[in-house]
């Protein structure tokens, strides 16, 4: 008698083949997502334009302040700052024409209720005369605030922005009563920042298309000649670059010959370039009050031997890079620590096989901006206090990573570092990648003719 058990015990490697063949199809088909033409240098507002958009930005993330302030159960939020001793906050509340406070600078938003409904948000005072405490202490008297938050922690950056001197000029000024309904709560801050608004996400895209056109033109023969150019000679390329495009960048760019033991360390930051040699640059750029954070591979052609292209070990580096990139972001989900994406992210690589690190971060207001992080370089399986956040929505991810690959052409195990910035997907509910990821290695030919160069190419000045 054929029995519904036998059917399935016969069904069974039929099905865990048919698993398997799903799995990998999902692989490839997430894979696939490395740029199909080369980017180009994207021509940004003017500066005049580009003010206006951030202005309006920076508006419609005050507006939701109110729901912030509320949500966490604080009546208002108070920052105190001077000139050249800014709060962390300020750089994300602040006019894009504004480079500094001016004199002392206080702000207090409030959730637009009682006798502060309809005023401004937030209440702001310029001054250098002691003018502001009278009248601050007369809005908080009217206003009556149960909880009042400062920037006073000790842990985040971003909810402990309130200098010493501010904080004994507001003890003393406010007094006692007020100063014992002051509160901590760094998630203010954490939020403020973190968040994005939708009109940000072209500006954003764009900013992410120039990053690869300026990776793409740097690890080419326009730039690069074997035995003869540094590294060093390709990071100051970047700078003089952006200065060009009008952006600018929140770390030096760093490139590197990679080598087993080029990371965490120095090695391979000052070396003469040459054929054979797999590099590596770190960097992003900054524009409109946004940072991009990259890191991508390339490889020198030994085109003296006629090498046209890579050898397989080092495409394969790249592949196992890539997978762990799909792991982190099939595992990112709003809500969840940055510990628990870390710890089941590790777990998988471990399933796989896969061996390496993953240190990811927020990123948008700053290169390494407000949010939980996903791993730390020296933190590489649980991060105290920032890997204990959750992961907000509406954020911005840098997906930096690297993974261990022997590459039997050279008989050495080499770090495969890779970095990619992604966002927030509302409707998917997920994070996915803002531009594309490198899935090949940029290539470096040194027998390129002069006609496939442009007339005039870049040139460092010494």
């Amino acid at each position: 008698m054929f029995t519904k058990t036998m059917m399935i015990l016969r069904l069974a490697p039929l099905l865990s083949a048919l698993a398997v063949l799903a799995l990998t199809l999902v692989h490839v088909a997430s894979a696939q997502q490395h740029p199909t033409s080369p980017a180009e240098y994207v021509r940004l507002p003017s500066l005049r334009e580009q003010a206006a958009i951030q202005d309006g930005w920076r508006d419609e993330r005050l507006t939701r302040i109110p729901g912030l302030l509320n949500k966490y159960r604080i009546q208002a939020w108070l920052m105190s700052q001077r000139e050249y001793a800014e709060d962390t906050l300020w750089w994300s509340v602040k006019g894009a024409t504004e480079y500094a406070p001016h004199r002392r600078t206080v702000l207090l938003f409030h959730t637009n209720t009682s006798s502060l409904a309809g005023q401004p948000n937030p209440l702001r005072w310029v001054d250098n005369t002691g003018a502001v405490w009278p009248e601050l202490r007369n809005v908080l008297t009217s206003y009556n605030p149960r909880r009042i938050a400062l920037n006073t922690d000790r842990d985040v950056a971003f909810g402990g922005g309130l200098h010493v001197g501010e904080y004994e000029a507001l003890a003393e000024e406010l007094g006692e009563d007020w100063m014992e309904r002051t509160a901590n709560e760094p998630m203010l801050g954490i939020e403020h920042v973190a968040t994005r608004v939708p009109g940000q996400l072209k500006y954003y895209r764009d900013l992410q298309e120039t990053t690869w056109a300026l990776v793409e033109e740097a690890f080419s023969e326009r730039v690069i000649t074997p035995g003869v150019t540094t590294t060093e000679d390709v990071e100051w390329w970047y700078r003089e670059k952006m200065l060009l495009l009008n952006v600018t960048t929140w770390n030096h760019p760093r490139v590197s010959v990679i080598t087993p033991e080029s990371f965490p360390g120095w090695s391979g930051t000052k070396d003469v370039v040459r054929e054979g040699d797999l590099l590596h640059v770190d960097f992003g750029i900054t524009a409109m009050g946004l940072n991009t954070d990259v890191q991508h591979m390339a490889y020198v052609l030994r085109t003296s031997e006629g090498e046209t292209d890579a050898p397989a070990g080092l495409k394969e580096g790249i592949r196992k890079a890539n997978r762990m990139q799909d792991i982190v972001l099939e595992r990112m989900r709003a809500g969840k620590t940055g510990n628990e994406v870390l710890k089941e992210s590790l777990d998988q690589m471990k399933v796989e096989g896969i061996e390496g690190q993953i240190y990811s971060h927020p990123i948008g207001d700053w290169g390494h901006s407000a949010g939980a992080v996903i791993g730390f370089t020296n933190l590489p399986d649980h991060v105290p206090i920032l890997g204990e956040l959750r992961l907000l929505p509406n954020t911005y991810y840098s997906i930096e990573l690297y993974a261990y690959s022997f590459v039997p052409e050279r008989n050495e195990t080499l770090r495969f570092r890779l970095e990619e910035n992604a966002y927030w997907d509302e409707r998917d509910e997920r994070w996915k990648f803002v531009y594309g990821r490198q899935e090949r290695l940029h290539l470096i030919n040194a027998t390129a003719t002069a006609a496939t160069q442009p007339e005039l190419a870049f040139v460092v000045q010494p």
